[in-house]
């Protein structure tokens, strides 16, 4: 097609990390093949469109964060079509396709996408195509794929409406030709989070309908003894196919390397999210013991000198950098030990063929090489199909070529998943198990996402202990598997571990200073927002807590601020407080033992506790789960809840307890209201809708 017959389409993105961001570039790479124009923004760009007046098809491609917010790029676009004064048909001219991202471990599942979605409903715009909700879960690719390729026959028929409107009949031909090998079929697809509602295999000539990917034919044989399929090794059918694989990115970004001379930017530079304190850390406990399965630390830092305010129950972050010795073992892959120190000049490459190009604003315009890739870039980020597709480029040994073209191809899609993804396999283990690979620094900083600060629960009260600030969390372990041979700690609890361990073990390996002082250790933090997991206003109100595990941290804070108030306000009314608490070993992880305390003072009214993995003597078996035991005293939870108008409250981990106790809850509902599952089920979502049945987890 001529570019002067090129139809435009308006293409949107709302991301919170860059993977919406990333499918949106895709989006806009296939477009031109398909002889259409994408015209693509970031959401938050409300100056460069505007929906009020747009004519042509709109595509929103938008992530979901938190707990199920809009990312926060999208939060000026979600506020302005929430306005109640819109009339009912102010989209009434719009046409679109919106395709969510989201994470099916949480509650709110795709929430960002289906809250701009219904609200476009609402004020009147119509769908040219289905909505496609990917779950990150999964594997977002199982949705995002299906879904781009629907989406040029979608676009092909709104266009064809339209120019048969306006008598446009030679611009009609042209766009069918450019899309006449496509088979033809119904474009409304039903794309789900569900894997099993997807067909995803190859019908007609599956390269049609992508014009984008390339053909390619090239054998790799693996010796007899591989006859399982390996993250470095392929078997038939997928060593045998021909393989569909995506267009290769456009390089975008030049690094120029400079002299040594000059000082590193300051961590805050990194961060758009707020206020950064650097704060010292005064306390370190270890609050497991050394046989336990999981290690648990208490720590404490020191904000008396800051205006960091937080109540019981906020989240803060913790600003981490790269492991070190992961650090240098990535300049030495890439020949670049001694370059380490030289301050590099980032600059977008001229006459780039990427669309919208930027300079990444989590790369600092001069820093050295090593502060990049210890404070800016995720190097543990499990790679993306697009990288994969650029490492082809970068890999010399045809057998290794073969095997990564297979790994962001469509038929290798089982073989990223199981490999790649569920292996947390990260690029320094594609450049081990690939050794031919050798990218290019800008390719890192073009692909490689920012090293986001990791999130915690205050598990302290500012009442009880005036400036200091208290937070509880495990340390992370990633044992090895076939995919990746080495096992690895979490890069923030494994940091701050290495951090504090002097402070958990004074006395080992340390040389005295003159005058016996040592240096305190300082991190980096933020106030993390829009946190509604506070107690409730008014402390007459009951509240029930269940905290398994480290998921007890924010409760820790509630009985502190709780206690402090019942001290200070001995006229004021106070609820009744339950607490729900389980761990595995009641001698190895019973996390707070001073939980007695709280008991004994009043402060806490019923502490309920289970041990998943002690044994019994007892002629009925204890509950091992929280989520048993809650339904031990299903009247109370009945009558805290639907009586007293209280409030109910889950830490921890979603798939393997949440899910649990909002199960026993609409159980207990059921149960205890006489009514079936569903009307129970409705009952809780409006509990979750006043803000009474609150959640703080983690997958």
């Amino acid at each position: 097609m001529c570019c002067d017959l090129k139809r435009r389409f308006l293409l949107l993105y709302a991301t919170q990390k860059g993977q919406a961001k990333a499918i949106a570039e895709e989006i806009w790479q296939q477009a031109g093949a398909h002889g259409l124009e994408a015209d693509m923004h970031c959401i938050s760009e409300m100056d460069k469109y505007n929906l009020e007046t747009e004519k042509d098809p709109v595509v929103i491609v938008i992530s979901t964060t938190g707990t199920g917010d809009p990312p926060d790029t999208a939060r000026k676009f979600v506020k302005k079509i929430q306005d109640t004064t819109l009339p009912a048909d102010h989209f009434a001219h719009l046409q679109y396709g919106l395709l969510g991202l989201g994470d099916s471990e949480y509650t709110f599942f795709c929430n960002g996408g289906k809250t701009v979605d219904r609200r476009l409903q609402e004020l009147g715009a119509q769908h040219f195509y289905d909505t496609g909700l990917a779950d990150d879960c999964v594997g977002l690719e199982l949705v995002v794929d299906p879904w781009i390729d629907g989406l040029w026959l979608a676009l092909k028929e709104i266009f064809l409406l339209q120019e048969e409107k306006e008598g446009m009949s030679s611009v009609v031909d042209a766009v069918s030709n450019s899309l006449s090998a496509a088979p033809h079929v119904v474009h409304e697809l039903n794309l789900s989070s569900e894997v099993q509602n997807l067909k995803l295999e190859d019908k007609g000539v599956r390269s049609s309908d992508v014009l984008s990917q390339k053909l390619v034919d090239i054998s790799l044989v693996a010796s007899a003894r591989d006859t399982e399929p390996s993250l470095v090794y392929s078997v038939p059918p997928v060593s045998h196919s021909a393989l569909n694989i995506p267009a290769l990115p456009p390089e975008y970004i030049e690094v120029q390397f400079q002299d040594t001379h000059g000082e590193n930017p300051h961590l805050s530079s990194l961060i758009s999210e707020g206020t950064t304190f650097e704060v010292p850390v005064t306390k370190a406990v270890q609050l497991t013991r050394e046989d336990a399965i999981k290690t648990a630390l208490l720590l404490e830092l020191d904000v008396a000198d800051t205006v960091f305010d937080y109540q019981p129950g906020d989240a803060f972050c913790v600003m981490c950098p790269n492991n070190v010795n992961e650090v240098e073992e990535l300049l030495q892959i890439l020949g670049l030990s001694e370059k380490g120190e030289y301050f590099v000049c980032v600059k977008v490459k001229q006459g780039t063929k990427k669309k919208g190009a930027a300079h990444p604003q989590h790369i600092p315009e001069r820093s050295t090489l090593k502060f990049i890739l210890t404070w800016c870039l995720e190097i543990r980020a499990i790679p993306k199909k697009a990288f994969l597709r650029a490492l082809v480029e970068c890999t010399s040994d045809a057998g290794e070529k073969r095997r990564l073209q297979e790994l962001c191809s469509r038929q290798g899609a089982s073989d990223y998943t199981r490999f790649i993804r569920d292996s947390n396999v990260c690029l320094l283990d594609l450049l081990h198990a690939f050794p031919s690979c050798k990218p290019s620094l800008n390719l890192l900083i073009e692909h490689l996402p920012k090293l986001q600060a990791r999130s915690y629960s205050v598990s302290s009260s500012n009442l009880y202990q005036p400036g200091k600030l208290w937070f509880v969390f495990n340390i992370v372990e990633f044992p090895a598997c076939p995919a990746r041979p080495v096992s690895r700690k979490g890069v923030c609890t494994g940091w701050l571990a290495e951090l504090v361990d002097p402070l958990l073990h004074p006395n080992k390996n340390t040389l005295e200073t003159k005058g016996g002082s040592s240096s305190t250790e300082k991190i980096s933090i933020f106030a993390r927002p829009n946190n509604t997991f506070h107690l409730p206003a008014d402390p007459s109100v009951p509240f029930m807590m269940v905290g398994p595990g480290t998921g007890i941290a924010p409760f820790i804070g509630f009985l502190q601020h709780r206690q402090m108030l019942r001290e200070e306000h001995t006229d004021w009314k106070f609820g009744e407080t339950w607490l729900f608490f389980g761990c595995r070993h009641q001698d190895r992880d019973y996390l707070f033992k001073q939980l007695k305390c709280f008991l004994e003072n009043g402060t806490l009214t019923h502490l309920k506790v289970c041990f998943s993995r002690d044994s019994s003597t007892a002629e009925v078996a204890p509950p091992k789960y929280v989520q048993d035991v809650i339904r031990l005293y299903a009247k109370e939870v009945a009558r805290v809840l639907l009586k007293e108008r209280g409030y109910f409250y889950v830490c921890g981990d979603k798939k393997h307890m949440a899910d649990g106790v909002n199960d026993a809850v609409v159980d207990i509902l059921s149960m205890e209201m006489e009514a079936d599952k569903l009307e129970a089920m409705k009952i809780l979502a409006m509990l979750r809708e006043a803000k009474r049945y609150l959640q703080d987890v983690w997958s």
